[in-house]
């Protein structure tokens, strides 16, 4: 299948540098839309109070390209640096609500279905060690250099999967990343790290937002785009990850949400826009809609509960490594 790129691009086609697959390496299949890196960078003011100028700016744009797998990926893949989520999650007490001791998450409980007693177990990312209360009698151990210090336990390593994976080897028999691989510009590598540490016949699990979905529906929705999330996944993208680190991949369950994205379920449902193949726009229709799911959303997320079932927002991949 030949690379095509969008309407917008299509005027000038020779310009566009086609990149490869974040997974595949083969090339891009469609120029999904082209992003102005100042746009962005005043949404990411706006919306969360975090200056990322110094990180989007160089690039001057950003584009949002489909691969072969189905998976969405940003070119460049400019990451979040340290600076960067210590603001942003500090404003939102990100983790906390995704992993911390009091966290309860759909996406933790159908995993924990996975870890037998006694597994030994390992959790990239893991912020507080929210997902060690859901596998009690797990080996837990947990890799977050943010969190490692307020670990009272000393299950939570400050080391990075990199260094861990080349310090232990294939010792476990769970290796989780929980809504993390979506952030990091290498997302290749930093599974094969994850599958470098889990033992022949052992599992991979891997949860990430899941595109299309209540995430991708929101207008000019930064949290969508860099510095946060730089992929976004579908279940074929996944079972080709899988594939690629020589693992099985078992299943790819859809994960509704709860109450860490129970905003984002209201807002998808009151937002007057929604998003099809255009996700940011320099438009004050878009802009004012943003705003509105935002202000409507928010408070039906104080007054009512969250449906029993609701639409997928994420995915968790389950992959068994080869014997």
């Amino acid at each position: 299948m030949q690379p095509v790129p969008s309407a917008s691009e299509a005027a000038s086609p020779s310009s566009i540098a086609i990149p490869p697959c974040p997974i595949t390496g083969a090339p891009a299949v469609r120029c999904i839309e082209r992003i102005d890196a100042s746009f962005l960078t005043i949404l990411w003011y706006l919306s969360g109070e975090v200056d990322v100028g110094p990180l989007l700016l160089p690039a001057k744009n950003l584009r949002l390209w489909e691969s072969p797998t189905g998976l969405a990926f940003f070119d460049p893949p400019i990451a979040g640096d340290v600076t960067f989520y210590q603001t942003f999650y500090g404003r939102i007490d990100a983790h906390d609500k995704l992993a911390g001791p009091e966290t309860e998450r759909l996406e933790f409980r159908r995993a924990a279905q996975y870890v037998t007693a006694g597994a030994r177990v390992l959790d990239v990312g893991c912020g507080h060690g929210g997902f060690r209360h859901y596998v009690p009698d797990a080996a837990y151990t947990g890799l977050d250099p943010n969190f490692a210090v307020e670990d009272p336990t000393g299950a939570i390593l400050n080391e990075t999967l990199e260094a861990h994976a080349a310090r232990v080897g294939p010792v476990y028999d769970v290796a989780c990343a929980f809504q993390v691989i979506e952030h990091v510009a290498d997302p290749l590598s930093f599974a094969k790290a994850l599958a470098t540490c889990v033992k022949p016949g052992g599992r991979v699990l891997i949860g990430t937002p899941l595109w299309p979905s209540p995430n991708t529906t929101l207008p000019n929705f930064v949290m969508n785009a860099p510095p946060h999330h730089l992929t976004w996944w579908t279940p074929g993208a996944l079972e080709t990850l899988a594939k690629v680190l020589g693992c099985t991949p078992e299943a790819v369950h859809p994960i509704g949400m709860d109450r860490h994205d129970s905003l984002i379920h209201w807002m998808a449902k009151v937002t007057p826009v929604r998003c099809h193949d255009r996700y940011f726009r320099l438009n004050w229709r878009w802009i004012a809609a943003l705003v509105f799911a935002y202000a409507v959303g928010s408070r039906l997320d104080r007054w009512l509960p969250l449906p029993n079932t609701t639409r997928p927002n994420a995915l968790l991949l389950v992959a068994r490594k080869a014997a």
